[in-house]
């Protein structure tokens, strides 16, 4: 909405160019305008139109015992920032990269590869908080054209018909990003970015879609919320911790007699 802006920095501007043209007398003549002129607030945004709602069924949990281990394994890792141990959980040949082709480089290591993909080697420590996020990550599922290979976080189960008829209703076929899933049925809808604020509604499992003005709270340690809008053409606000994309990157594993190993990544940075 900030091409709404657009108009009102036109007006200011203008006004500003009448203040302080050549002719002073004309500029004397001018009065002053009022002290703390704010300018004009933008317009509502159109209203939420009703979508028909897609159903889901949440991600299956990979409960293999020997997955679970690994994971704590790999989260101690994280914690530790210890690559060495980190390239002893990748597969030393075979790693793949994948974005719009296989990005990996096949003359380099398995870790080489994943710290390109994920920056590991960045001062600010985001690849780090990625492998992190992928072991304290449940879901994993397994590629149907792949067995054997798993990547994790897990998409949630819904029909692909019924998704690209609601990406053509509401036009989003070139951003599927709007698009989230709730973590468990029921979810409280609130009327507005406040854990305190009225109850509105209730999400069910479908999908969801996340408006663009969401926004970070106001006040520091606050929880996070996110502003959507549900099938019903009704808008408010969730917690964000309790919303999934369905646009993700992904960490893919393998097991073979020695256990469990990462083997590829799906997403990451522009190369």
């Amino acid at each position: 909405m900030r091409r709404f802006f657009t108009g009102t920095a036109l007006t200011v501007a203008t006004l500003t160019s009448v203040a302080i043209a050549p002719d002073l007398a004309m500029a004397q003549a001018l009065p002053e305008p009022p002290i703390g002129l704010q300018p004009m607030p933008p317009p509502p945004p159109p209203p939420i139109k009703p979508y028909a709602p897609v159903p889901i069924t949440l991600p299956p949990v990979l409960n293999d015992p020997s997955f679970i281990a690994f994971r704590k394994s790999l989260g101690d890792i994280a914690q530790q920032k210890d690559r060495a141990a980190l390239a002893k959980l990748i597969v030393a040949k075979g790693f793949f990269w994948l974005q719009d082709k296989d990005l990996a480089d096949p003359t380099k290591s398995g870790i080489d590869n994943l710290a390109k993909a994920i920056d590991l080697d960045s001062k600010t420590g985001n690849g780090w908080e990625t492998i992190a996020e992928a072991a304290a990550e449940p879901t994993a599922a397994e590629a149907p054209q792949n067995k054997g290979l798993f990547c994790a976080p897990a998409p949630p189960g819904l029909d692909p018909q019924a998704f690209g008829k609601l990406l053509q209703a509401t036009e989003t076929e070139s951003d599927i990003t709007q698009w989230g899933f709730p973590s468990e049925n029921g979810l409280e809808v609130r009327a507005a970015a406040k854990p305190t604020a009225p109850v509105i509604d209730k999400m069910g499992l479908y999908l969801v879609r996340v408006l663009p003005d969401s926004a970070p709270p106001d006040t520091p340690g606050a929880p996070s919320f996110l502003h959507v809008a549900l099938p019903n053409g009704k808008a408010g606000y969730v917690l964000a911790v309790s919303i999934a994309p369905l646009a993700t990157d992904q960490v893919c594993y393998v097991k073979d007699a020695s256990g469990w190993m990462i083997t590829g990544y799906i997403g990451g940075a522009q190369p």
